[in-house]
């Protein structure tokens, strides 16, 4: 009788079709058998106590919440097959337990994040929607009103585009490390294995506050959204069954995760789409007033807002100001990444995945977005921004739906059900986007302690492949979301989107740096681009490309947030706010920052480390090999050549 199959070893299947231990076990240096310890001796494997029936199923339920001893990762005998060269000829191997000497060993952080608990379960299905749809939520339906406000129409469009651009770029210099480094942690264990330790500890707490802030922000949103039907009921109500059905969801384990998304990508593509008709038929006078239905209609509106007020407000200053927004819209992308660790099929999936962020830009972005521009202009007295007068001041936050210009732009049309409809989206969307702050954040923070660069207890992962603690520990920064029902909600809001504010960008930075340092060394080594399982379609240009863009958004940031045109927090012209007020939003806009200097200047002191050289790079551990690489690409290329022209195309782009 076969082992059932959640008790099985998480494997890489196309792997394990060709009879390779690499699913499951090491790719490190040299290491031709897996690290993990084996089933200690008189030791029954699950799978074999339930067959006799001496497991009852709440002791298997219970059992699932305990470590797998077989996953257990042990780094005894590291040094003996492929520590770098210093430590080969007989001298003696620094001790990272040793805190008099501070030693961080990056073989060792290199290993444990290649050898992962972490379970193999999501498919190519998972991957696609969560490339496409998933994390879309307030940056994309609230926040581009912001955008509008600032910039104008026009500004809109080409912030986004823009930013979309950059963001491509980047997404597929991640695809192209992630499929050959499916690793836990992905982008921040790239950063300390190809960049520098302390500079990898400084992006993977960066990431982690990034998703940990987000969480509080969105079940707030959430809760706001709710007021849409019924103002008049407490919102620690809806916080927490959000917070609840958002904790479920992710100790289903990484498939929760994933069909989870699948549904909730799906409800936010057909809305995207369905409002892209709908925005197009407002435009053309497709809801004519009527007088009889006491409606007022738009009649036909073509590009009328972008004259009257214009194309562009604030001049350059309102388009430098669009762009950090416009990230912010764009945050989780790069979670396709992420979860390379935890997908079952990472050389066939990843790439496919990657590849739909060229639609999630175009259709989800750039052409809901021009439509907003048209049918909604930018002085709109509810966008999120504008300070008309008598607007209150708790009312200037991203977490507030009922200044989406989506929303706004479905009223102005008189329709009386769309409304509630484009709200119920929402608040799927802003769901959607709180579980994916969980699954960010805890697999980040269980990289984190892998690489002994946080708490060891966040590194526990369950037999079910579940990082429990690092998802408890979310869980809890979530509750800080009951703050919604305090007077200045706003403020704490406000202060909590900062520290993640700039965060992205950083990211994204690394992660063409990364790429670009990567294939620095993989050409040192003599080694061939084909020996990849997959290569970005923009090369190592388009992460010089990525990098210089988000250089770029970083100084325009620093611009606009120490002269801006909105103080952060009143809502009010910089030339009538105080310099308090002036100095405030630039810490609100600027604070991620000092945060990601002082992380990485305290690892730096601590444990010293330097610079990672090409020449002592690390390109083998967790390096996916795939045994008939050759025979694979050219199986594909003949696929390939017998495919008509658009499918070439298309598959090109999908």
């Amino acid at each position: 009788m076969k082992p059932k199959k959640r008790d099985t070893m998480p494997t890489d299947i196309e792997m394990a079709a060709y009879g390779s231990n690499g699913g499951g076990d090491s790719f490190a240096q040299g290491i031709s058998e897996s690290i993990r310890e084996p089933l200690g001796v008189g030791q029954v494997p699950a799978w074999a106590r339930g067959r006799h029936g001496q497991d009852a199923p709440l002791r298997r339920f219970i059992d699932s919440f305990k470590r797998d001893p077989r996953r257990r990762i042990s780094t005894h005998g590291i040094y003996g097959h492929g520590h770098p060269e210093q430590y080969r000829d007989g001298d003696q191997i620094p001790r990272e337990q040793n805190r008099a000497s501070h030693y961080f060993d990056l073989h060792a952080a290199n290993v444990r994040t290649a050898n992962s608990s972490l379970a193999r379960e999501l498919k190519g299905r998972h991957l696609q929607m969560i490339a496409i749809g998933g994390s879309v939520g307030t940056g994309l339906f609230v926040a581009s009103g912001k955008c509008l406000f600032l910039g104008g129409p026009a500004a809109l469009i080409i912030a986004y585009a823009f930013v979309g651009i950059m963001l491509w770029c980047t997404i597929q210099a991640l695809g192209e490390l992630a499929v050959a480094f499916p690793v836990a942690g992905s982008f921040s264990s790239y950063s300390t294995r190809f960049l520098d330790p302390a500079w990898g500890f400084a992006m993977g707490w960066n990431y982690a506050l990034q998703w940990l802030t987000v969480l509080p922000l969105e079940l707030v949103a959430a809760s706001i959204t709710i007021g849409y039907w019924n103002d008049q009921l407490n919102k620690a109500i809806f916080i927490t069954v959000f917070l609840i059905v958002v904790i479920i969801i992710n100790l289903f384990g990484i498939k929760g995760y994933g069909e989870a998304e699948f549904v909730f990508s799906l409800v936010k593509i057909t809305a995207v789409i369905g409002f892209i008709i709908l925005a197009a038929v407002i435009n053309i006078g497709g809801f004519p007033a009527d007088e009889a239905q006491g409606t007022t209609g738009t009649g036909y509106i073509g590009g009328r807002y972008w004259t009257d007020p214009g194309a562009f407000h604030n001049g350059f200053k309102g388009l430098c100001s669009v762009f950090v927004s416009a990230a912010f819209a764009f945050t989780g992308t790069e979670l396709v990444g992420l979860a390379a660790a935890e997908t079952a099929n990472p050389r066939k999936s990843l790439p496919t995945a990657i590849k739909q962020v060229f639609w999630r830009i175009t259709v989800f972005y750039i052409v809901s977005l021009t439509l907003i521009g048209l049918i909604v202009p930018y002085n709109h007295p509810r966008l999120l921004g504008n300070n008309s007068p008598g607007k209150k001041k708790e009312s200037y936050s991203v977490s507030d739906a009922s200044h989406s210009p989506f929303v706004i732009a479905i009223e102005s049309a008189s329709i009386k059900i769309l409304p509630g409809i484009m709200n119920a989206v929402i608040l799927i969307a802003v769901l959607s986007v709180g579980n994916s702050a969980v699954f960010g954040s805890s697999r980040t923070l269980a990289a984190l302690a892998d690489q002994r660069q946080a708490p060891q207890i966040l590194s526990y992962v369950d037999r079910k492949g579940r990082p429990l603690f690092a998802i408890l520990f979310a869980a809890l920064v979530g509750l800080i979301g009951y703050l919604a029902d305090l007077e200045i909600q706003a403020d704490v809001l406000n202060w909590l989107l900062a520290v993640s504010g700039l965060s992205s960008i950083f990211t994204w930075g690394s992660i063409c740096l990364c790429h670009i340092r990567f294939r620095r060394a993989w050409a040192s080594r003599g080694r061939s681009l084909s020996q990849l399982s997959f290569t970005a379609q923009a090369g190592v240009a388009g992460s010089y490309v990525g990098l210089g863009l988000n250089v770029f958004v970083l100084i325009a940031q620093f611009w606009t947030a120490a002269f801006p045109i909105v103080t952060f927090t009143d809502n009010q012209d910089s030339e009538h706010a105080s310099a308090s007020q002036v100095a405030q939003t630039f810490f609100l806009q600027y604070l991620c920052v000092p945060i990601v200097g002082a992380f990485y200047l305290c690892h730096k002191l601590w444990f010293r480390t330097r610079v990672v050289r090409s020449a002592d790079m690390d390109l083998d551990t967790g390096r996916r090999r795939d045994v008939n690489l050759t025979v694979l690409k050219s199986m594909e290329r003949e696929e390939v050549e017998g495919w008509p022209r658009w499918k070439r195309v298309y598959r090109f782009f999908c």
